[in-house]
């Protein structure tokens, strides 16, 4: 029987950061109704050896598995920018949409992060980054909604962080919704736990580099 998740804080918010396999962890791990899912995954260039196509249905598979990993009521949110490959762009948030359905989970909100001005070119990469928040069983209540485009990013850590500010739109909305725990598969440098501790609640990190884990550890401290 897969493993139900629980941090209880008295006091302080925790942390706690495994260096491990993030698609591991998440396939054996089934989170209480007070969790979330907040996560960030892969582009194609961090596995190389999948090649475009194999990575693409490793990336739904997995986002999949994210929204299996929590309760029917609770949320896994993405936060996801596209890239160009061959001169075309691959959809991330149609990725993450596949996976979800596949999943059962539906999605209760999509939103915009503007990565830079509106109005700027860019080259690459695309100006905005989406936001995503899927569930089983959960649906909005009349009078929750909120912009659905956040005009700022706000600040990263390192070039593959989740900006601040989006960090903080996600920890928001979670509050409204009773989540007490973090959970982040693919949790970098920690910026997303960062902001669940600031805000009160306490953070499950995975990150398969040591030397990322050991910074998401330290995170705002």
């Amino acid at each position: 029987m897969a493993p139900v998740w629980s941090v209880v804080s008295w006091l302080v918010p925790t942390r706690i950061v495994h260096c491990e396999d993030g698609v591991a962890f998440i396939e054996r791990s089934r989170f209480a109704a007070d969790h979330a899912v907040v996560t960030s995954m892969p582009d194609h260039s961090e596995l190389p050896a999948l090649g475009v196509d194999g990575w693409k249905r490793w990336f739904t598979d997995t986002a999949a598995a994210c929204c299996r990993a929590v309760a029917d009521d609770a949320v896994a949110v993405f936060y996801q920018t596209d890239v160009k490959h061959d001169g075309r762009w691959i959809d991330k948030a149609f990725l993450v949409q596949q996976g979800a359905a596949a999943a059962g989970s539906s999605l209760l909100w999509h939103k915009l992060v503007c990565r830079v001005p509106p109005g700027t070119t860019t080259f690459g990469r695309p100006a905005y980054a989406h936001l995503l928040c899927f569930s089983r069983e959960r649906r909005l209540l009349p009078g929750a909604s909120t912009a659905d485009v956040l005009p700022a990013l706000g600040t990263m850590t390192w070039s593959r962080a989740m900006g601040t500010e989006a960090c903080d739109a996600v920890v928001k909305f979670l509050l409204t919704i009773g989540t007490k725990v973090v959970v982040d598969p693919f949790c970098g440098q920690g910026s997303m736990l960062a902001a669940a501790n600031r805000a009160g609640m306490d953070a499950i990190g995975v990150e398969l580099s040591r030397r990322r884990a050991a910074k998401a550890r330290a995170a705002d401290e």
